[in-house]
C-alpha cells in the first residue's frame, strides 16, 4: 500500500509565516517547547521536525520507551507538578489525559483548530484535545469460514476457540473493557469477561501479538488497534479488517485519538500554545494518516488511510472519556482477579 503525502505548497508557506508571525508578536526571547511524547517516536518526530522549520521555534522531544509506554510521560508529569519542565504533553490516547486533568497538571487551552474536530473528542473545559485517531478493529483471517460482526462474537458459542484477546490488564484492551463496563453496566460487562474463558478465548500478550497470531492462522479473529491491522495487510498477511457493533442497535466501534495538552505553568506558554495549534491542523492528521501508523483524521473532509474507513462513515461508541478513566482505575482489582493475579 503506497504511503505518501505532499503538502501543497502554498498551504505550507500559509502555515509557516502565519505561525511564525503568531508567535513573534507573542512571546519574544524564547524559542523553545519542551514537549513529553507517548505517540511513537518514528511517527511523531518528523511532525515536531515540520513544527521546528516552520516557526524556527527549537522543540525539545522527550519520548516515553516501549517498555514504558504513556506511564513514564505520566509519571515524570506528575512528579514534576511543583516545577514543570514540560510544556506540551503528546498522549497516544486520553484516558490519562483525565488522570492528569484530576491532577491539577494540565491547564485549558481552547485552540481555534480544534472547532471542527467533534465534541467527543475534547475535554468540555479545554485541558485536552483528540486528533488522529485509531479505532480497535477485528482482524480476521481470510480463510475464517465466518466472520465475527460484534465484540460479542468473543462469548458466542459459534466461535469457541477461535478467538485471541491482548489480556485486558494492559493498553488498549485495558480501556476498551472499561468501555465496557460504562456502556453494558458492570454486571453484563463482568459477565462478557467470564463468558471470553467459558469460551476458550486465547489470552496475548498485546494487540500486535494478537494480531500476529490471526495472520498465522493459528486464531481466526482478533480485537486490536486498527494500526496494528493495518501494519500486517501491509506486509501481505492474509488477514482483513471489520469494524465490530455497525448495527442500528449495537454499541459501535471504540475510537482511541492521540491527545495533546497544555501544562500548567508551562515555561513556555506561547511556544506551547503554538505546536498545540500546529498538532490540531487538518495538515498534521493528513501526515499521520499517510505514514505508516495509519491513523485516522478527527477533521471532517480529511481522506482516511487507504485501507480504513472516516469517521464520518464509521458507527463510534458513544462514551465519555473522563467517565473511561475513572472506571479503568475502580475495576483494577477485577481485572486482576479475572487474570488471576
Amino acid at each position: 500500500m503506497k504511503k505518501g503525502f505532499l503538502l501543497p505548497a502554498l498551504g505550507g508557506v500559509i502555515l509557516a509565516v502565519g505561525l511564525y508571525f503568531w508567535f513573534t508578536t507573542r512571546e519574544s526571547g524564547s524559542h523553545t517547547v519542551v514537549v513529553y511524547v507517548s505517540e511513537d517516536q518514528v511517527f511523531a518526530e518528523p511532525i515536531l521536525k515540520d513544527f521546528q522549520k516552520a516557526t524556527g521555534i527549537v522543540v525539545q522531544a522527550v519520548y516515553d520507551t516501549e517498555e514504558a509506554k504513556s506511564t513514564g510521560a505520566v509519571n515524570r508529569l506528575i512528579a514534576e507538578k511543583d516545577n514543570p519542565q514540560a510544556d506540551v504533553y503528546w498522549a497516544n490516547e486520553p484516558i490519562r489525559a483525565e488522570l492528569l486533568k484530576q491532577q491539577g497538571i494540565t491547564a485549558p487551552y481552547d485552540s481555534a483548530n480544534a472547532k471542527n474536530i467533534p465534541a467527543v473528542f475534547k475535554d468540555p473545559e479545554g485541558h485536552w484535545t483528540g486528533f488522529s485517531a485509531r479505532a480497535r478493529v477485528f482482524v480476521v483471517n481470510n480463510n475464517a469460514k465466518e466472520k465475527p460482526a460484534s465484540i460479542l462474537a468473543y462469548t458466542d458459542p459459534r466461535f469457541k476457540g477461535k478467538g485471541v484477546i491482548a489480556n485486558p490488564l494492559f493498553g488498549t484492551t485495558t480501556a476498551h473493557v472499561a468501555a465496557l463496563f460504562m456502556v453494558w453496566g458492570d454486571a453484563r460487562a463482568q459477565a462478557f469477561l467470564d463468558g471470553l474463558k467459558k469460551n476458550d478465548i486465547k489470552l496475548s500478550t498485546s494487540n500486535g501479538e494478537s494480531a500476529n497470531f490471526v495472520a498465522s492462522g493459528e486464531s481466526e479473529f482478533a480485537l486490536v488497534d486498527s494500526d496494528a491491522a493495518v501494519s500486517r495487510m501491509d506486509q501481505g498477511k492474509p488477514i482483513s479488517i471489520v469494524y465490530p457493533d455497525q448495527g442500528a442497535k449495537d454499541i459501535g466501534c471504540l475510537v482511541i485519538p492521540n491527545a495533546v495538552m497544555f501544562i500548567s505553568n508551562a515555561p513556555h506558554p506561547n511556544a506551547a500554545m503554538a505546536l498545540i495549534d500546529f498538532l490540531l491542523t487538518p495538515e498534521t492528521e493528513r501526515k499521520l494518516a499517510a505514514a505508516a501508523c495509519a491513523q485516522i483524521p478527527l477533521h471532517p473532509g480529511v481522506s482516511p488511510p487507504p485501507d480504513l474507513i472516516g469517521i464520518e462513515t464509521m458507527k463510534v461508541m458513544k462514551i465519555n472519556y473522563a467517565e473511561v478513566a475513572r472506571k479503568m482505575q475502580e475495576i483494577q482489582p477485577v481485572l486482576k482477579t479475572w487474570a488471576g493475579l
